[in-house]
């Protein structure tokens, strides 16, 4: 049986280095790898080109990268809660490539599958397609995108086993799925590691064949993004 598990983050994160695009999972707060951002906060990597979805808060997710200057590019589709990012984007300090959400989840699942461009009628028309190829199918216009290239992915499961065999649970099932095997190598934490063969394979999201590096995360906080409480009379 093929053991993916490593002993801790320190482990996971090895070889990584300045300059790389990474890829990390989540959506909003919901889902994203916080060891592995912790982590690279602590090594102080920098000149990093990072693929979200979002850039999470001023002082959480890949707020905590940002308030270190180490991230140089953000490729995202949602940037409207991090003050943060704001300030630096309209500064000139980082660079912004907003991508549509439908398209930025299949450059990811395009690279997934090891298929190097597609085409999507999404963002036909505006600032999107500039420079793009384009092309007519049907009578209707599209725009060619090319998958992501990546360096790392880094996901969050709700539960895994050593083999790479993981379950999401709820909306952290989101972009993480589409990043796994993404890059060229794939870190999956887990607030649950399992022996290989006790998850019920009927139940499994992704299977290990996705994922290089799979270790047991700590201290999740889990902190909600938006909280809605209602009135007490």
């Amino acid at each position: 049986m093929i053991r993916k598990r490593v002993a801790n983050v320190e482990e996971a994160l090895q070889g990584v280095k300045d300059g790389m695009t990474f890829m990390l999972g989540g959506f909003g707060l919901c889902g994203i790898p916080e060891n592995a951002i912790t982590h690279l906060v602590k090594l102080g990597v920098k000149d990093l080109t990072c693929i979200s979805n979002n850039a999470g808060v001023d002082d959480f997710g890949l707020g905590l990268l940002l308030h270190k200057r180490q991230i140089n590019k953000m490729i995202s589709s949602y940037v409207g809660e991090n003050d943060e990012f704001e300030r630096q984007m309209l500064s000139g300090e980082l660079e912004v490539e907003l991508t549509p959400q439908g398209t930025l989840a299949e450059k990811c699942r395009a690279a997934q599958a090891g298929f190097p461009a597609f085409y999507t009628p999404a963002g036909y028309g505006t600032e999107v397609a500039e420079g793009k190829e384009t092309r007519e199918f049907n009578g209707k216009m599209y725009v060619l995108e090319e998958a992501f290239k990546a360096d790392f992915s880094f996901v969050k499961a709700w539960k895994g086993d050593e083999a790479g065999n993981l379950i999401f649970k709820g909306t952290a099932r989101n972009f993480n799925p589409a990043m796994c095997g993404a890059a060229k190598i794939t870190v999956a934490e887990v607030e649950e590691l399992v022996p290989a063969g006790q998850l019920d394979p009927n139940q499994i999201h992704v299977p290990g064949i996705f994922i290089q590096r799979i270790f047991q995360g700590e201290n999740y906080e889990k902190r909600i993004e938006q909280l809605t409480v209602r009135k007490v009379n």
